[in-house]
């Protein structure tokens, strides 16, 4: 009668274990893990944004730029990506006569070999190096257009840079999530990685593997970042922002990253349709073939749904540590909430926590719709198609 219960009792103590690891990771996480805070700041910045159909956000990111503080001087690019929409237009609106911004026009596709935000990035930098004094480039910064920036946040990216001595800060941006599928999706952005990877050590490596970097607010020394070639190393990458800092590192560069919290936050999709595509665009390059996605996916998803149907259809032990199996999963994923957004986590924090397996499952969809889309030859962002 119980020989049947010794594999899911062991199945489901192993699926524990793994998440009271990640429970652990993400507490020492909270204490380590660098807050920015901001100093004035004397040296150049330059800030670049690509944007393509973002008449809808780029206004409120003008704005928030124009309100920066403790820069002595700020010179903003906005590099319009062949937009179809009015972006250009309301940019240029926001300026409101501004001289420290301008607006570049690209028109057409990028060119072959690379994908539409790394050229768009790359055709920015070359217009800001035109007005950098080469003796003193000081801190080239790379920002999405549906960032939204408190006003000393570019002061507070530059001093994280300088004090750490590093050749990139990933100031990690809250991210806010409305709807129910951004609630199961987003938050494991973090997550993902505060649970996994033990920051203080991360951001002492030189190591490719445990870069951590968000591609929606880069904050570069200059100087490092163009004899790296801009953007070239990384013309075809889907994911540029991981990639551009395992660059940095292959060459002995230093890259961290560190809380934003209140200074930083970003509400990438506004509905499913906008996620699922903005997802699948890239998460096919995840795990590095479709054999690795497989098998990666079949022990996350082994690992978050083994212990909560434990807890709810087993019996004695194997329910017992089903129980804990889950509530560490919940402990991490509300750890990992908490220092993004620099708050105590609420109900509906808790209620997205408490959902994990689901968006474990969700997550796992997306992966297999990524590589079956890719397959098909059907990924599109932004009306261009993606190969």
């Amino acid at each position: 009668m119980y020989v049947p219960l010794r594999l899911p009792l062991w199945a489901t103590r192993a699926a524990a274990l793994v998440s009271l690891a990640g429970a652990a990771i993400a507490a020492v996480n909270a204490c380590t893990i660098p807050r920015l805070r901001a100093r004035p700041v004397g040296e150049p910045v330059t800030v670049v944004v690509p944007a393509r159909n973002e008449e809808g956000r780029i206004g409120d990111l003008v704005a928030d730029l124009r309100n920066q503080t403790l820069l002595d001087t700020l010179r903003v690019i906005v590099l319009d990506d062949d937009s179809t929409d009015r972006t250009a237009e309301v940019a240029s609106a926001t300026f409101a006569g501004d001289r420290r911004f301008s607006l570049v026009r690209s028109a057409g596709p990028p060119p072959a070999g690379w994908v539409g935000k790394n050229a768009a990035c790359h055709a920015g930098a070359n217009q800001a190096v035109r007005v950098m004094d080469p003796a003193r480039p000081g801190v080239l910064v790379f920002l999405d257009a549906d960032v939204r920036l408190a006003p000393d946040a570019l002061a507070a990216a530059v001093t994280e840079l300088r004090d750490t001595g590093a050749d990139l800060v990933s100031p990690w941006p809250r991210q806010d999530a409305e709807t129910p599928v951004e609630r199961l999706i987003q938050p494991l952005l973090c997550w993902s990685w505060f649970s996994t990877l033990p920051v203080a050590v991360a951001n002492r490596s030189t190591r490719p593997s445990t870069v951590v970097a968000c591609g929606q607010f880069l904050a570069f020394d200059a100087a490092a970042y163009f004899r790296l070639g801009g953007h070239a190393p990384v013309a075809g990458s889907h994911t540029e922002d991981l990639d551009i800092a395992r660059a940095l590192r292959r060459r002995g560069g230093r890259t961290v990253v560190a809380a934003a919290q209140d200074r930083a936050r970003c509400r990438m999709y506004t509905d499913a349709t906008t996620l699922h595509d903005g997802y699948t665009r890239w998460l096919w390059t995840a795990f590095g073939s479709p054999a690795g996605a497989a098998a990666a996916t079949s022990v996350i998803a082994l690992t978050y749904a083994v212990p909560p149907l434990a807890m709810v259809f087993g019996r004695g032990r194997t329910r017992g540590w089903g129980a804990v199996g889950f509530g560490a999963a919940t402990v991490s994923r509300l750890t990992a909430r908490a220092v993004e957004s620099g708050s105590m986590p609420g109900v509906r924090d808790l209620a997205d926590a408490a959902a994990h397996p689901l968006s474990i499952a969700a997550f796992v969809r997306l992966v297999a719709a990524s590589h079956r889309d890719r397959r098909r030859g059907r990924l599109r962002w932004k009306d261009r198609e993606l190969t």
